[in-house]
């Protein structure tokens, strides 16, 4: 029975990610982030007179920049209809009518649009990883591949909050409206609230308050994975004086980028459920 229940999670997971193949979507968000990522590696300084590799710290600093604004953006726009298109089209019905439940389908339908995420992500940012590992050798390539791994564990993030807003909106335009309000929300609105809190209150909030209002934005979690993961980069965030010990392991902010993954899932599948 489980291996028939993989099966068929691996038949849905495996169309998603062929129907993403076939649409070159994967090939196109790939040759978006190399674009993107081999200009801020090697032309970010050209203001100043300088072109070339500048450094792992300043380089990954430029990217976690472009990270936290085009991961989100582009998991949204991929997971937004996963569900919701299926039911405008007529398509969910017959889906359901096969032998297979809802979670297998969701959870197919996760594993295949997160396999063409991880495709783009890897061979995007991978393409300029070389490069960059032969420029700065293995110490630069090993933090770089922390901050490919980084990100798209915060592509899987928003991904998972994409399926979530599928099974609750009740058409393709809902959905893309609250994904792009999600994405206004955590991207823009969120830091601007918690800095002007933090300034209000003339940084008089307590350590355990300000852990969990970063806790609660994924996009400062994969922010400070990267600030901590390098010793230089810490004097460039100012989010790095006002946030607790506590949240400068790795292993902490990793656990919470998962529970982001998981959360918005279990509550998807709750929904979908329940959904006739």
């Amino acid at each position: 029975m489980a291996m028939l229940e993989f099966k068929q999670m691996f038949a849905v997971a495996r169309k998603e990610f062929h129907d993403r193949l076939r649409s070159r979507w994967a090939l196109t968000v790939a040759a978006v982030f190399t674009v993107f990522a081999l200009s801020i590696a090697y032309f970010g300084a050209a203001q100043q007179g300088a072109v070339g590799f500048r450094g792992i710290e300043l380089t990954i600093a430029s990217l976690v920049s472009l990270a936290i604004y085009l991961m989100p953006l582009i998991a949204l726009i991929l997971g937004y209809d996963a569900v919701v298109g299926e039911r405008e089209r007529g398509s969910l019905d017959l889906l359901l009518s096969l032998p297979i439940t809802r979670f297998e389908l969701l959870l197919g339908k996760y594993l295949g649009l997160a396999g063409a995420l991880a495709l783009a992500t890897l061979l995007g940012f991978g393409l300029v990883g070389i490069a960059i590992g032969w420029q700065g050798g293995q110490y630069a390539l090993f933090h770089y591949g922390g901050f490919m791994l980084s990100a798209l564990l915060l592509g899987m993030v928003f991904l998972s909050l994409a399926l979530m807003v599928s099974t609750f909106a009740r058409g393709k335009s809902a959905a893309s409206g609250a994904a792009i309000g999600l994405w206004f929300v955590f991207v823009l609105i969120y830091d601007l609230m918690l800095l002007g809190a933090l300034v209000a209150s003339e940084g008089g909030l307590p350590a355990w308050l300000v852990s969990l209002l970063v806790l609660f934005n994924p996009t400062d979690i994969f922010r400070l994975l990267n600030i901590f993961s390098l010793e230089e980069l810490k004097s460039l965030y100012g989010l790095a004086t006002v946030v607790p010990d506590a949240l400068t392991e790795a292993w902490v902010l990793g656990l919470a980028m998962v529970a982001w993954v998981l959360a918005p899932l279990a509550v998807a599948y709750a929904k979908f459920r329940c959904t006739t």
